[in-house]
C-alpha cells in the first residue's frame, strides 16, 4: 500500500501530463488551438490566483505539525494549495472542454494525486480541494472569457 501512496503523490502527475499531451496531439487542428488558447490562460490565472490566496490561508504540512516523517520529500513552506494537484486539475478541467471523457479520467488521476499527497502526510484535504477548486474555476473564467471574446473555435 505504501507503494500505491508514494506513487500517486510523487509520480501519478506525470501520468497525467502525458496523458493530457497525448489528447491534445490526437485532437483536431481547430481543437489543438483551442486548447493551446485555454492552457494559456487558465495556468497563469490558475497559479497566480493560487498565489494570492496562499497569502491569506496558512496552512502548515501535515509532517510539521504532527512531528512525522512524510512517506515522500516535501518542502515546509505553506501547504496550501498543493501544487501538484493544482498543475493536474487545470490540466483536466482544460482538456474535459473539448473531451469530457478524457477530461473525467484526468480529473479522477488528478484526484488521486491528491489523495496520495495527503496519505503521504504532505497535505491535508483543504489543501487538494482548494487546488481543485482553484484549477476548475480558473479554467472555467478563462474558457467564458475566450468564448465570449470569440477566441475559441
Amino acid at each position: 500500500m505504501t507503494f500505491l501512496i508514494i506513487f500517486a503523490a510523487k509520480y501519478l502527475y506525470l501520468v497525467v501530463i502525458a496523458l493530457g499531451i497525448t489528447v491534445v496531439l490526437l485532437s483536431s487542428k481547430e481543437i489543438r488551438k483551442n486548447y493551446l488558447m485555454l492552457t494559456l490562460g487558465a495556468f497563469p490565472l490558475a497559479y497566480i490566483s493560487s498565489k494570492i490566496l496562499a497569502l491569506f490561508i496558512i496552512d502548515p504540512r501535515p509532517f510539521i505539525v504532527l512531528h512525522i516523517q512524510p512517506l515522500i520529500q516535501a518542502s515546509t513552506d505553506n501547504g496550501f494549495p498543493s501544487d501538484h494537484t493544482l498543475l493536474t486539475m487545470t490540466i483536466a478541467a482544460i482538456i474535459f472542454t473539448y473531451n469530457k471523457k478524457a477530461g473525467v479520467l484526468l480529473a479522477c488521476l488528478s484526484a488521486l494525486v491528491g489523495v496520495g499527497r495527503v496519505l503521504a502526510y504532505v497535505h491535508y484535504p483543504l489543501d487538494i480541494i482548494g487546488s481543485i477548486l482553484i484549477a476548475t474555476v480558473s479554467t472555467l473564467i478563462v474558457w467564458y472569457a475566450f468564448y465570449k471574446w470569440k477566441l475559441l473555435v
